[in-house]
């Protein structure tokens, strides 16, 4: 019987252990029945929250191919090699290396952003076929020089874009009545700097939808002062407040807003508000606020590795961690789902998996991913639904209902938004 092949090495690499394994010698011993797939995700570091069931996830999919996968008739073992990059673009590109030119991986699948620019460029010099999510593709794209038409020879890359999150927030905005004035910052990185693009960006689509601005800048991940930003809203009358960041960084700008006496009617922060640690770390002030919602077990989607649905991919998860659901969950389910199915196609060659992924359509845990049908090269873009946090009466103390679904039509819609002084 063939069977996977995980060790716990493969999902945590830190300090000493990281160190050692990266000066240990490598011996690749050909093995022509077995597919190695890499896959870097950020479990530790400032982006935790983003690879929180990646560790399960990985355990999952490795159980599921215990009996490998059949390829023109011939089965393979399938060995996983899965690494955390600490949330660090050094830690990426080292990882990156290690996996390409150490181990000798048929493929990578990378679920970070900032992994996806580290490792990028390494894959297309040294022809390694790699798949990336967790991403809007423009940050994706953009950084590494490229462009719609262009793409890249072997990276591809399925998710969302900014201006779909840029026009769900503003539909969300349209649902709430206020007086239009939305104050914006945001986190220095490849997303954060896309979301606050001019010409790309939320600035854009502020103005296309009718929404004046009051620019709070952007800041640095170690920012622990606010002030500024929360005068200038406040002294605007903002009474929206938007922008990217992670949950610490929203964390201390909301505690300084309440000492500066600043109450928005609508918060929507792109990437801070998509786990429900992160609100329920804000007490009774987490009630209200408003995110993208990139996947819910209310999706009627089904992974095509394992059939199982959205809905059962989450219970599972509960049962077996008694943790409520994660957005990003699917999002570590589908890039095994995509990979696996190219890999079938294309074997061990890394051209013809290449091949194979740009020509690729497939039904997966976030719905349909079309790569052969899509106007920008190397990219198959993906639905979002934009939905509120409220207080629940379930076993968890808040839930995500979906508020606005133009661009997820499958999702259903479970509320209108509502503004935060009538919560």
């Amino acid at each position: 019987m063939t069977k996977t092949k995980i060790s716990r090495r493969d999902f945590t690499l830190s300090g000493v252990a990281a160190a050692a394994t990266l000066a240990a010698p490598s011996v690749i011993t050909a093995q022509s029945r077995t597919i190695r797939l890499g896959y870097v995700s950020a479990t530790s570091g400032q982006r935790a929250s983003f690879g929180v069931s990646d560790n399960w996830m990985v355990e999952q999919i490795a159980r599921h191919l215990s009996g490998g996968v059949e390829i023109d008739g011939a089965q393979y073992d399938v060995e996983i090699l899965a690494r955390d990059n600490q949330s660090s673009f050094n830690r990426s590109a080292a990882i990156g290396s290690e996996l390409i030119l150490r181990e000798g991986v048929d493929l990578l699948l990378l679920q970070d952003g900032d992994a996806t620019v580290a490792i990028g460029e390494m894959s297309d010099i040294n022809g390694v076929p790699t798949m990336t999510t967790m991403i809007p593709w423009q940050a994706w794209m953009f950084p590494r020089g490229s462009t719609p038409d262009q793409g890249f020879p072997w990276n591809f890359n399925f998710f969302w874009g900014v201006g779909d999150a840029m026009s769900t927030f503003t539909r969300i905005w349209d649902q709430v009545d206020t007086n239009r004035i939305v104050g914006d910052f945001y986190l220095d990185n490849p997303a954060g700097l896309a979301f606050a693009n001019p010409d790309i960006g939320l600035p854009k689509f502020m103005d296309m939808a009718g929404y004046s601005r009051v620019p709070g800048g952007i800041y640095k991940f170690e920012t622990d002062d606010f002030s500024a930003q929360v005068s200038a809203f406040r002294d605007a009358d903002a009474q929206i407040v938007t922008g990217y960041g992670t949950p610490p960084n929203w964390t201390t700008f909301w505690n300084q807003a309440a000492q500066g006496g600043y109450s928005p009617e609508v918060c929507s922060f792109a990437g801070a508000f998509l786990f429900p640690e992160a609100i329920n770390a804000l007490g009774d002030r987490g009630d209200g606020m408003s995110t993208e919602v990139w996947w819910t077990p209310d999706m009627p989607f089904a992974s095509s590795l394992t059939g199982q649905s959205a809905r059962d991919i989450a219970e599972a998860w509960r049962t077996d961690t008694g943790r409520q659901w994660v957005q990003t969950m699917g999002y570590s389910h589908a890039p095994f789902e995509i990979g696996l199915q190219a890999v079938k196609i294309g074997g061990k060659d890394p051209a013809a998996i290449r091949d194979a992924m740009s020509q690729l359509t497939l039904d997966t845990m976030v719905g349909p991913v079309d790569f052969a049908g899509s106007p920008i090269r190397s990219v198959a873009r993906t639905e979002l639904a934009g939905g509120q946090w409220r207080t629940s009466s379930g076993a968890f103390e808040y839930e995500l209902v979906v508020t606005e679904n133009t661009l997820a039509p499958s999702v259903p819609v479970a509320s209108q938004t509502v503004a935060l002084s009538q919560l």
